[in-house]
């Protein structure tokens, strides 16, 4: 299986210029949007008909056969089952144990995609790239050097994301995003809409479901992973629901470190468009109408 392989097509070159890019926390139009998302289009071939992401690691629990921990990691895979690996959870040992249960074979993931440079998104890659290194790990820029040294150490390549950027064909990071703490979204095209997954939302996952519709003007399908509200009073969180459904976003999945208080508000106002989520988890293209 080629390591250059991400949703069954080669890794292609960044898309060097966007028509917004992140400065801070906040969107700067640079006046060439509708020319590159365009161009980008036009390129593409049809986007994906058929999707699977399961949870993989997570502090909530969904299958009782699986461990839980404070973390996060889901596997995307795609129509010919060419397998992303979103974050990595906080245990490499529970992270495989958890896939060997799910009959996900280690050896199957094709990218590791990291959302940011914490331990609860990151402490799993050793223990993946101990069984299986020779794949390709999208990280931005700014992660520290020894963990990009150790990496490569371990024989799997670096790839460093600053800018927004097309992975492959259906497959995207919104960039760095974020003062305090730099992270990026992953963003899958199929033909329902897109679909956005989010390690811990540092940015605020209202900012980056914003950075999406700035740079893809598609309907936003799902949005699932960590939205960082367990802090948030109810107020704040009504706030930010508001706003994701004023965006059009049409499912959520939140889990790992969205808070109860906020998983229950946002069970509320979706209704059954809030998807549970936990450990075990999945969520097919099928099952979203």
């Amino acid at each position: 299986m080629s390591r250059a392989a991400c949703i069954g097509v080669p890794v292609v070159a960044a898309v060097a210029i966007w028509g917004s890019v992140v400065i801070g926390d906040s969107l700067q139009d640079t006046g060439e949007t509708e020319t590159m998302k365009q161009g980008h289009r036009d390129a593409e071939t049809p986007a994906l008909k058929s999707l699977t992401v399961r949870i993989v690691h997570d502090n909530n629990p969904f299958d009782d056969r699986l461990q839980t921990a404070w973390g996060f990691a889901v596997t995307v895979t795609g129509p010919d089952n060419k397998t992303i690996l979103f974050d990595t959870g906080s245990d490499g040992t529970l992270l495989l144990d958890n896939m060997a249960l799910m009959d996900i074979d280690a050896n199957g993931i094709d990218t590791v995609f990291l959302s940011h440079a914490h331990d609860d998104h990151t402490g799993g890659l050793v223990g993946l790239l101990t069984v299986h290194p020779k794949v390709d790990v999208f990280l931005l820029e700014s992660f520290p050097k020894r963990f990009k040294e150790t990496v490569r150490g371990y024989g799997a390549a670096v790839v460093e994301v600053e800018s927004p950027r097309e992975m492959c064909a259906h497959v995207y990071s919104t960039g760095r995003m974020g003062r305090q703490v730099h992270e990026q979204a992953l963003v899958v095209r199929t033909v329902k809409g897109l679909i956005v997954l989010t390690g811990c939302a540092h940015p605020g996952i209202e900012k980056m479901v914003e950075q999406v519709r700035a740079l893809h003007e598609e309907d936003i399908l799902l949005v699932m992973g960590g939205f960082h509200l367990g802090w948030a009073t109810e107020g704040q969180i009504e706030r930010v629901i508001r706003t994701l459904k004023g965006f059009g976003v049409r499912y959520v999945a939140p889990t790992h470190c969205t808070g109860e208080k906020a998983q229950d508000l946002f069970l509320k106002y979706f209704g059954n468009r809030c998807l549970r989520a936990g450990v075990g988890s999945a969520i097919t293209l099928a099952d979203l109408k």
